[in-house]
């Protein structure tokens, strides 16, 4: 393996995306890839896969290739590269001719860092022989869980990939995925040649991302509506549905409410799939209603969550969709409605299709799991993660199962009740007719059927529709019920069945129609501040953002991500030094975006000065006061400079200390700062800044301004 400089990967991370330090295994697994090894790396969403490949391929000599099979992911990618200084460009069916030559030329001429390559390009004879003539630093396999014939993402040109290996062996190769449990890990290893690989899991957790799940009763749309109203109003979400015709549907639906929200499904033509996924990613506050059609590969960081109207086909699906929620590891919501006819439907889509008998019951055995999921009455999370083999044993405080924990009621006799209705009516009718005679219905059918003189009939006054439609899907949940798939949807027992029905099993299940647990309102991100000051702070760095993305023509997290934003109104930087010690603002954007941003940071400081917390600020003068400058208070409570000076500005104000002592500077000093504040009208203290040369800090300006203005009162 290559010997490499052991702080040259630190030092790409900091100057370059503008991080002080890996996570978790991302240091180890760079500083493996760069030393020429072969990997496989799971970690999940948002827990910074990219630079597991970016920084190597930045530190080892030539090209970076990065195989990925979405497009929309590829141009963000290539797009953020860029704005953080990084020679990137993509090979994909959107260029002209023309463009993908001039790419493939700078490949030639070594004027490339990172390229990113649809699969089916890269394995065109004419581009594999391009790349025998450069220098290649890497090859990234990403979303390597595609290459499983048995997942739901299966690409068939991801298996040919196995020729890298074959005609580029002494290229490291890193293949990377978010979803993968133990038996697709291991067909990644052998379909793409990587025996051997170090493998380094990093867990499944998401911790940030609350999950939320109920059954459909009443109005779902409603409560998806109320949701979004109360819980991240103006903010990004994608909504999940089964069916194209509800995509449509919902989409019209919240848009007549107020709400901004496109429909996305394989029916739209290209263009306008196009279209509608090109305004999600740039677009503040869209909502995407969408079939499973969309989402792979959208590297949009700020979507705080992700609806679903129906059942998932398995965990592995839900897992992902879910996890687009929060990839910037701020608070995320995934929440789902979903009912009975979601799993009869499922389940008959499962028996229409052409698959072998050993898929479709692997596909059963997937959605058994989905349902598992939905109707435990233990932490959610804990279900989820062990799923993935990542053991996850303590609630997690932060699903509807902890935050809430679900009532449980013994079923046994109402199961009976159930189970023995089906096998009286014949074993061939659907929930719907079953539940009119439990309840004694008296309609034409249960007469025309003799079905109003079982024993059963009228016996199932204890629950109503709505409670027998969800003990019923319950049943069918926990395999104690079958659906005649090829049928019309009729019930057929279990041989699980008979211990309940016999009364040598007991049932508890989960109360139906709890009302889903609701997190505080302060979780949004645009109610994420304590004061009125820092969330104005908040609205205008987005508005600043929103601005600069527009004159580019990119997505506003392709600028700064919504944690960048927050860290800076956190810390108040006063200088571009500050600034570029902020998690992900890398040299580049210090240098392109840093003054504008200061600028609005320190226009929010000078209208904020009033509004700081009396008890911090009187933390801070008794600090002064036991003889601590306002540099070592601001490094001793962990609050930025222009914060500690904005606390002495107000004692000074008030007489509560000298303004000589607060700055720290003689008399001539201040009389020169007070004569150029006075000559630029004191209202904004940029200009008072320049035309003093930088010679004073801002926090020292606003302390002088304070006493200048207290003294016009008097």
């Amino acid at each position: 393996m290559t010997e490499l400089h052991p702080d040259r990967a630190e030092h790409i991370l900091r100057e370059v995306f503008g991080y002080e330090r890996f996570r978790g295994q991302q240091g180890e697994i760079v500083r493996h890839v760069s030393a020429g090894g072969d990997a496989l790396v799971l970690m999940p969403t948002g827990g910074g896969k990219s630079l597991c490949y970016q920084i190597p391929a930045l530190e080892r000599d030539g090209v970076g290739v990065v195989v990925s099979p979405l497009i929309a992911l590829m141009q963000d990618q290539v797009e953020a590269l860029r704005q953080n200084g990084v020679r990137a460009a993509y090979l994909n069916s959107t260029l002209s001719t023309e463009a993908g030559r001039e790419v493939e030329s700078r490949l030639a001429s070594g004027d490339l860092d990172l390229l990113y390559v649809a699969p089916e390009r890269l394995l065109l004879p004419r581009m594999l022989e391009r790349l025998a003539n450069a220098r290649i630093a890497l090859f990234a396999i990403d979303e390597a869980h595609c290459v499983s014939q048995w997942g739901h993402d299966f690409r068939p040109e991801y298996i040919r990939l196995s020729v890298l290996h074959e005609r580029f062996p002494a290229v490291p190769r890193i293949a990377l995925t978010a979803t993968a449990d133990e038996d697709t890990r291991q067909e990644i290893v052998e379909r793409l040649g990587l025996e051997g690989a170090r493998v380094f899991v990093s867990g499944f957790d998401r911790p940030n991302i609350r999950y939320r799940i109920a059954e459909a009763g009443g109005d779902a749309r409603r409560r998806l509506l109320d949701f979004i109203r109360e819980e991240h109003p103006g903010e990004a979400g994608i909504v999940y549905c089964l069916s194209r015709k509800r995509v449509e549907a919902v989409a019209e639906w919240l848009c007549e409410h107020g709400l901004n929200a496109l429909p996305y499904h394989a029916g739209l033509s290209a263009e306008l799939r196009q279209t509608h996924q090109a305004r999600f990613l740039r677009e503040e506050g869209l909502i995407m209603v969408a079939t499973i059609a969309f989402g792979m590969g959208i590297d949009k960081p700020d979507v705080r969550f992700v609806a679903h109207l129906n059942l998932p086909r398995s965990v592995e699906a839900y897992y992902q969709e879910t996890g687009r929620a929060g990839r910037d590891g701020l608070p995320a919501d995934a929440w789902m409605s979903y009912g009975l006819q979601d799993v009869i439907t499922l389940r008959q889509m499962q028996a229409a299709s052409e698959a072998d008998e050993a898929r479709k019951r692997l596909e059963r055995h997937k959605l058994d799991a989905m349902l598992a999921l939905c109707e435990t009455t233990a932490c959610r999370r804990g279900v989820l993660l062990r799923y993935f083999g990542d053991p996850f044993e303590a609630p997690c405080g932060n699903c509807d199962n902890c935050l809430s924990p679900p009532e449980t009621w013994d079923a046994t006799t109402a199961a009976q009740k159930a189970l023995s209705c089906v096998h009286r009516t014949g074993q061939r009718f659907g929930v719907g007719h079953v539940v009119d005679v439990l309840l004694g219905r008296e309609g034409e059918r249960v007469r025309a059927l003799g079905h109003d003189r079982l024993s059963t009939y009228g016996i199932g006054g204890e629950l109503d529709e709505a409670g027998w439609r969800g003990l019923f899907r319950q049943l069918i949940a926990h395999g104690l019920l079958a659906v005649d798939l090829e049928g019309h949807g009729g019930l057929r027992l279990t041989e699980a069945s008979r211990p309940v029905l016999r009364g040598e099993a007991h049932l508890h299940l989960r109360t139906q129609s709890r009302p889903p647990a609701r997190r505080a309102r302060a979780r949004s991100e645009a109610n994420a501040f304590s004061d009125v000051a820092e969330r104005a702070l908040w609205a205008a760095l987005r508005a600043l953002r929103q601005r600069l993305a527009e004159a580019q023509g990119v997505p506003a997290y392709v600028i700064f991500h919504d944690a960048t934003l927050r860290e800076m109104v956190e810390a108040r930087p006063d200088t571009l030094a500050e600034l570029g010690k902020v998690g992900g603002v890398g040299a580049r954007k210090l240098e392109a975006y840093g003054a504008d941003f200061l600028d609005v940071i320190r226009d929010h400081e000078d209208a904020g000065d009033g509004d700081r917390e009396v008890s911090s600020a009187e933390e801070t003068l008794v600090l002064f006061r036991a003889g601590m400058a306002a540099p070592a208070i601001a490094e001793r409570r962990g609050l930025s400079l222009g914060t500690i000076y904005a606390h002495l500005a107000g004692a000074v104000a008030q007489g509560k200390i000298p303004l000589g002592e607060a700055v720290g500077l003689d008399e001539s000093s201040l009389v020169q700062i007070r004569e150029a504040i006075a000559a630029q009208g004191g209202e904004r203290m940029k200009p008072v800044y320049e035309a003093l040369g930088g010679r004073y800090d801002y926090g020292v300006l606003r302390c002088v301004r304070a006493q200048m203005t207290s003294v016009k009162r008097a």
